[in-house]
Formats: C-alpha cells, structure tokens, sequence
C-alpha cells in the first residue's frame, strides 16, 4: 500500500505543477491591467510572450524526466538496490549515507544539467540576459559542487553521527545542530559565502550613497554596510537584498541595479527593504523556519527507524539514508501545504513592506521602479489567481502598483 500511495503522490505532485503551468499560459495572454499598460510597447510584448513560453517548455520539460525518472527508480527498486551496493562497500553508516546521497545527488544534477545549459547559453542568450560565459559557467559548477561536498556532505555527516548516539532524541539534537547553521550562515552569508562567487565593494560617497544615507537616518534604521555586487557578470536582471544582523547587517545592491534605477527608485526598493526590517519579518521568517525545520526532524524522527519504510524501497531492512529518500517523498503533500500557508504570509509581509515605503514617501519611486524591473526581465503581469495563492511569494505587479500609488 505505502509502494503505491508514494508512486500516487509524486503523480499527483506533477499533475498539480502542469495544471499550475496550463492556468498561468492561459492567463498570460489576457490583456495588460490598465494600471501597467504602456510597460510593453507591441515588439517588447511579443517578446515578453516568447521568453514566458520558452522558459515553460524548459519547466515542462523538466519536470517530466525528473518524475519519470523518479517514479522509474522508485518503482523497479533501484533505491534498494543501491542500498545493497553500498552496504557492500563499507560498514561504517556514515560513509554509507554519504555515498548513497552522493550517488543520488550526482544523478539528480546529471538530469538538470542539460536543462540547465538550454536555459542559460539559449534562452537566456537568445533573449539578451546571459553574460555568462562558458568558462566561468564551468568554475560556478565546479565551486557549487564543492561547497555542496564540505558544507552539506560535512552536516550530512554529524547528523548521521548523532543518530548513532541516539535513535530517542536523534530528532532534536539534529535539529539543534541544524538551527546552529541556519543562524551562522544568515549571519555570515555575505561575508563567507558570497565572496566564492561574486565581487562585492562599498558603494562609492557620491549621490546614491547621500540618498541613502539620508532615508535611513530619517527612518531610524541603523544601516552603515552598502555594498555592490558585480551581477552583470552573469545576467543582465537586477536585484537587491539585506542580509545578516548586528555589525554584519549589509544591504547589496547589484550593479546592473545601480544602471538601470534612478537615485529615487533605488532608495524605493530599498525602503521596502527596510519595511521588512521594521515589521520583524526577518526574525519572523527565521523562526518560522527553524519550527518548520523541527516539525520535520521530528515527523522524521517517527519513521527513521521503520522497516515498513524501508521495504517500500525495496531494502531488506531499514537504514538512516533509504529511510530519509522515502520520507523525502512523503513529505511532499506536506511540504506543498506548508509552501500555500508560507507563501500567504509572504505576501502579507510584502504588502506592509510596501506600506511603510509609501508611509515614508516613497511608493511612487518604488511603484517606478518594480515596474521598471519588471518590463526590464520581461516578466509575466497577468499570472492566474490560483498560481499567484499556492505559490508567489509576492503580491501581483498590478496589485503592488496599486497599493503603492494610494
């Protein structure tokens, strides 16, 4: 019965994301809201349309050899088998674990690699993005992979380590451990992790640093760290973050930002950032990640040890890593429900974002601005209202313009 109802849930996980894809293609071609009409000249639109549907069939694509794929191994044994063959290369559970996640691992990125190069060197070029070149496309995959090997294969291996001491408390001890990291690296991300893969300098006493200078002391927001991140390295889309607390609070601004936003607009999106700061979204989002990570090791925790589990896979018996790859599966359902409920809180946190950049002055800038990034990365503005509810993150362009321009 377990064998079916997981082949069933990652069936119906793939038919529920095409039903999401077929909405948002029929949606996408309904006239632009009058709030956004002139974003898109007649070419710029047709354009737009061409970029969405390609980057669709890529999804498409995708996602039916990743389940085909997944379903296949599942179902004719393979991730028994390859239980079988690890457990004759060693006795040791942590080498085990990580050859098994290894192997797996390794697979998976085979899979998405080829989709991956399609949708970076073709249509990422074809429609004017991609700034990557196939060198450096090279040395971001080969430092991906290796930060992958230290940190994930590294915690991979203390958390095998801890269920060996304890079956009972392996649950919360694993999740300590876990909340330990997630805390480090949301404190040390840009400092530690960013610099493996992009250049970032103090922006330059001039113009854009007096304007922000000048909105954060107006606001009360402690904020000395202001960085810019040399993303045209890359692609030519734009962004801007915050990251970390206390004396490691820094905002980056990308540089292809700093091109295409006026002074004005720029200190818009920042103040929306700054609106997450002051509504305590920040600290919000990461204690509601460390109880979702909790409810998870413990639900875990419940089947870590069950043969049941085990012979789904087709393994003689149970073991941490062929039990954790079928509870992976079973969280699905899961895991979509919790993604619905994050994603309505996101939106929420969004649109008080918003409010206090238009409280401080700034809406029409930001309202500019988000409607400048948005033809700029020929993004979809008319996206079905039940794909905007199970998983934007973000309140419609429409919607946030309108708010934005009360």
């Amino acid at each position: 019965m377990l064998y079916w109802i997981i082949i069933l849930i990652e069936v119906v996980d793939y038919g529920f994301s095409q039903v999401l894809s077929w909405l948002n293609i029929k949606a996408s071609k309904r006239p632009i809201p009058k709030i956004l009409e002139g974003l898109y000249d007649e070419e710029s639109y047709r354009k737009q349309q061409a970029y969405f549907r390609a980057n669709k069939r890529v999804g498409f694509w995708l996602s039916l050899v990743s389940t085909i794929a997944t379903i296949g191994v599942f179902a004719f044994g393979g991730f028994g088998w390859l239980d079988g063959v690890v457990r004759e290369w060693t006795d040791s559970d942590i080498l085990r674990t990580l050859l098994y996640m290894g192997v797996l691992g390794v697979a998976s990125w085979l899979i998405d690699l080829p989709f991956d190069i399609y949708d970076t060197f073709v249509i990422e070029e074809r429609f004017g993005f991609n700034k990557t070149t196939p060198k450096l496309y090279i040395i971001d995959t080969l430092k991906s992979a290796l930060l992958s090997i230290v940190l994930g294969g590294g915690l991979l291996a203390l958390v095998v380590w801890i269920y060996g001491l304890t079956h009972e408390w392996f649950w919360l001890l694993a999740w300590g451990v876990m909340a330990l990291v997630m805390l480090v690296i949301q404190y040390f991300y840009s400092v530690l992790l960013v610099p493996l893969f992009n250049k970032q300098t103090p922006l330059e006493p001039g113009e854009l640093r007096d304007a922000i200078e000048a909105f954060v002391s107006k606001v009360d927001f402690k904020l000395k760290n202001i960085y810019v991140i040399d993303g045209s390295k890359r692609s030519a889309h734009s962004n801007a973050y915050f990251t970390g607390w206390g004396r490691q609070k820094r905002i980056v601004l990308y540089d292809t930002l700093i091109e295409n936003l006026t002074t004005e607009e720029i200190v818009g999106v920042l103040a929306h950032e700054i609106g997450h700061y002051k509504h305590h979204h920040i600290i919000q989002s990461l204690i509601v990640g460390l109880l979702t990570t909790l409810v998870t090791f413990y639900l875990f925790g419940l089947v870590i040890d069950s043969p049941t589990i085990a012979a789904a896979a087709g393994s003689s018996e149970p073991s941490f890593y062929v039990n954790l790859t079928v509870f992976s599966m079973l969280y699905t359902p899961l895991s979509m429900l919790l993604g619905i409920v994050s994603n309505v809180w996101s939106r929420k946190n969004e649109r008080q974002a918003d409010q206090f950049a238009r409280e401080h002055g700034v809406g029409e800038d930001e309202a500019t601005a988000l409607k400048k990034l948005s033809a700029k990365s020929l993004s979809n503005l008319t996206p079905h209202p039940f794909v905007v509810f199970t998983s934007h993150s973000h309140p419609t362009l429409k919607e946030r313009v309108e708010n934005l321009m009360k």
